[in-house]
């Protein structure tokens, strides 16, 4: 149960309600706020504001430590469990009450453990607000906690501060900011009067005023944390747990109501005879049945397993912070990629130039070089300086002046001096307005155009570059510098790879469109790319997407130009649809869709926000580890699967044997302590399963509960045969004349022995039974057992046939009946795997046949 708080728990922050502040001009907007740029608010009416409208911050209740424990103790197995350590404490058993409230105390730490982790997205999205901001108050500029900001203050941002609301841009002045945490930009947004900035973004060059139009919930920033606080799904693991123990508890309670009406009429009404003697009599045999049928060891195993196949994927450089995304993994069809760092480098390069003036491709990257400032570390500057051939010919110029890109200008210009001391001016930007500055010849600009027009196609960025000898009186268009970010050496294959298992990419950027389709072509992916705001509305309810918008999403190979809410949307839509879904991300705007998918990839360098939200954090670049993660979550999938088909036919042989020999033959075959034995022999050693040689699916794998309770029961079902006629073997061994000559042979003299072979057939019967479920093949066929599991199950078969032979905590029996015991349960071996083999083909015959009946009924009709 996740303490993560619910998104009506957050912050009822808002802006003032009116005209879109976002978009109204900007002295409506001053007008609207009721405040003055030169002036701010008065600190009176900034209280009053706050009071109003809250602070500007992401509040969330906390739930109460009580509530939360008392939580993990909830549940249909967790009832269970506790009505069978209840019965043990009346009863006086104290060794079942410390072993079933050890199992259960276990369980709960676990989930304490996971669950601990569920508000870290929500913790590093509230770090990621500015503590402090720079306000106008009463005419003077003063700081202030950013908390205490309200719609209508005006505000300073500068260099390397962190936005503190979502503001409106004023005055002279530009910024860079990097909103790419935010929006999934893989370059800073230059931003001019009138722009907007978001809260949370960085700003990595100039300085500007704005007014705050959205604080708190209501921020871009916000409306995120919301999401995040409102995302997650149940995993399918743990609605698979709750079907096979609601399965197991309602056979329990079937067998318990019949156990306890033979008795009563048996002691009542036959016998007349009844005692409160015999009402304990009864609830200790409910007592035995109660323990047989919860498989109180299930969650931990799981877990176990899980934790286990978590560490493999660690040495891989995957970190698992949500043990179910393993399972999940394995089932997962739709891989939602985000482009930006993960399919590509996330490092602007130079493409080939294309000369305009120059006749030196060289030429065009040195005038270009000349007009950046490798100090300032800016993404376009840096990949213009390492297109050069020779990087030490920039040092010989000297750079005398130089004037900083300007979102009006959209252009930088420099002026530098030559080893001849001549000063030469040079200038790079936006090819329009390079255009402008130098002013060539029609057929020039007409180039230019089709150029920039033929790289936008591509989705390559176009730089154009300029140079003047005289001063700047005349310019002359050198040429044009394609620039793009390249796919990853690995992505392609990866792709290639993942696509094989059955899983289909779909890209999803803050990027362009075209940017985005060029990128997939590169990669061999889907090319239907479609851009966010022409499929989704503004104001639709990302958890009801209309189902017009459902069907877009899904024949999509990915989108462009997305929102926080459009990839939640995108993620929430294909799960209604039935996929099992994996988003990897890197910044805040994907936290919300990586707590809901099914199985959310923080990919490496991923903010703290994102690596919150995620299932599953990559240390290393790119997406390769995605195919290896796959591959050992559908090895991880197909272990559980044998354990769990394992635990309930073997659950259902115990439950069956006790009620069925107790009804017809008025005879307890285990005692209670027996069963509590039974349980950690055969589960404690079964945890070595994590270990065990799995073949990986070629195709997503999910729960099939159906198909595993078909097969489980077929299996329990013949288990029950297997040792219902061992049972009946001792009993005619025991009580008639013939057979007591063999049964004094194998030392069986009298009923309690016949439980010490119950209970050792039980325990081999059970682990050879494992060596049926692991494989829907001949069980001796490959792949074969690995060692560990091998060496946990020979070592528990020592331990229990010592305990039979010297009568530790059950009653001491022959080594003879113990070579019998052992020779009987590996013939039933046999005939239990040539019934697998007859189940898993009926299975899969009336699998087919649906299938083929649902295409014909699908198919259109024809004239």
């Amino acid at each position: 149960m996740s303490s993560t708080p619910s998104s009506d728990q957050l912050s009822a922050s808002a802006a003032p309600v009116g005209p879109d502040l976002e978009k109204i001009p900007l002295d409506q907007v001053f007008s609207t706020l009721g405040v003055k740029a030169d002036q701010g608010l008065s600190a009176q009416e900034a209280q009053k504001r706050l009071e109003t409208y809250g602070p500007n911050a992401i509040i969330a209740k906390e739930r109460s430590l009580l509530s939360r424990v008392l939580g993990y103790f909830a549940g249909p197995i967790a009832y269970m469990i506790e009505a069978a350590a209840l019965v043990s404490a009346i009863l006086g058993h104290w060794q079942d009450f410390t072993v079933i409230a050890a199992l259960l105390v276990f369980n709960a730490a676990l989930d304490f453990w996971q669950d601990s982790k569920a508000s870290n997205a929500l913790a590093a999205l509230k770090k990621g607000l500015a503590p402090e901001a720079t306000a106008l108050r009463d005419g003077k500029w003063a700081n202030v906690d950013a908390a205490q900001l309200v719609p209508g203050d005006v505000v300073k941002v500068r260099l390397g501060a962190v936005v503190p609301a979502d503001l409106r841009l004023f005055g002279a002045g530009f910024a860079a900011i990097d909103q790419s945490a935010l929006t999934g930009e893989s370059l800073p947004a230059a931003k001019k009067e009138g722009d907007e900035a978001y809260s949370g973004s960085v700003v990595k060059q100039g300085e500007m005023a704005g007014v705050v139009i959205g604080t708190g919930g209501n921020t871009f920033f916000g409306r995120t944390a919301k999401l995040v606080a409102g995302a997650g799904s149940v995993s399918h693991a743990q609605k698979a747990m709750f079907e096979i123990g609601n399965f197991l508890i309602a056979v329990a309670v079937v067998l318990a109501v019949i156990l306890v009406a033979a008795e009563v009429w048996q002691k009542a009404v036959v016998a007349q005879d009844w005692k409160w003697d015999d009402a304990l009599g009864i609830l200790q045999f409910v007592l035995i049945l109660l323990v047989a049928s919860i498989p109180v060891a299930m969650p931990a195993v799981f877990s176990v397993t899980m934790a286990l196949g978590a560490l493999a994927l660690s040495k891989q450089k995957a970190i698992v912070s949500r043990l179910e995304s393993i399972e999940e993994m394995a089932g997962v069809d739709v891989l939602c990629s985000d482009k930006t760092g993960t399919l590509t480098k996330n490092q602007l390069k130079l493409g080939d130039p294309i000369l305009i003036a120059a006749t030196d491709p060289q030429d065009v990257i040195l005038a270009g070089a000349l007009a950046s400032r490798a100090e300032d570390h800016d993404a376009i500057d840096t990949a213009v300086i390492e297109g050069l051939t020779d990087p030490a010919v920039v040092k010989t110029f000297t750079q005398t002046a130089f004037v900083p890109f300007d979102p009006v200008t959209k252009r930088t210009e420099a002026t530098v001096k030559d080893e001849r001391g001549s000063l030469v001016s040079v200038a790079k930007g936006a090819p329009q307005a390079i255009v402008d500055l130098a002013q060539p010849a029609a057929d020039v600009v007409a180039k230019v155009n089709d150029t920039v027009a033929a790289l936008a196609a591509k989705g390559n960025r176009a730089l154009a570059v300029a140079r003047s000898q005289n001063g700047g009186t005349t310019w002359s268009l050198l040429g044009i510098l394609p620039m793009f970010d390249p796919p990853r050496d690995d992505s392609r294959a990866t792709l290639e790879a993942v696509g094989a298992k059955g899983v289909r990419v779909k890209m999803i950027t803050g990027d362009d469109t075209a940017i985005a389709i060029e990128t997939a072509r590169q990669l061999g992916m889907g090319t239907n790319i479609l851009t966010a705001s022409d499929v989704f509305p503004k104001d639709m309810n990302p958890d009801q997407v209309p189902a017009n918008i459902s069907d877009a999403i899904e024949r999509a190979d990915g989108f462009a130009r997305v929102f926080p809410e459009h990839k939640y949307a995108i993620v929430k839509s294909l799960q209604a649809r039935g996929h099992i879904v994996a988003m990897t991300g890197d910044g805040v705007n994907d936290a919300p869709a990586l707590k809901q998918a099914d199985c959310g990839t923080a990919v490496s360098g991923a903010t703290d926000a994102a690596r919150g939200a995620a299932a599953l954090i990559l240390t290393a670049p790119g997406l390769s580890v995605i195919n290896s993660a796959i591959d050992e979550a559908r090895r991880i999938f197909g272990r559980i699967t044998t354990y769990t088909i394992y635990r309930v036919a073997l659950t259902m042989d115990i439950m069956f044997l006790v009620v069925l020999s107790t009804i017809l033959l008025g005879f307890q075959p285990l005692t209670a302590i027996m069963i509590v034995i039974i349980s950690l022999l055969d589960d404690i050693p079964i945890m070595t399963i994590a270990y065990d040689n799995t073949p990986v699916s070629e195709r997503p794998i999910r729960w099939k509960m159906p198909r595993i309770l078909a097969v489980s029961t077929a299996l329990g079902f013949f288990s029950v045969v297997q040792s219902f006629g061992l049972l009946l073997a001792g009993m005619w061994a025991i009580n008639s004349a013939v057979g007591q000559v063999y049964g004094q042979m194998l030392g069986l003299v009298d009923t309690t022995h016949l439980q010490t072979v119950m209970f050792l057939q039980l325990v081999t019967g059970g682990h050879l039974l494992l060596f049926v479920t692991r494989s829907e093949r001949w069980f001796f066929l490959p792949p074969f057992p690995a060692l560990p599991l091998v060496a946990a199950i020979l070592s528990t078969q020592v331990l229990a046939m010592l305990m039979c032979a010297y009568g530790w905590f059950v009653p001491a029996i022959s080594w003879d009946a113990i070579g019998v015991v052992i020779g009987y349960c590996i013939v039933w071996t046999f005939i239990l795997g040539a019934l697998r083999l007859v189940v898993e083909q009926l299975v899969s015959h009336r699998t087919t046949s649906r299938l083929r009946a649902t295409h014909l009924v699908m198919q259109r009709l024809r004239p």
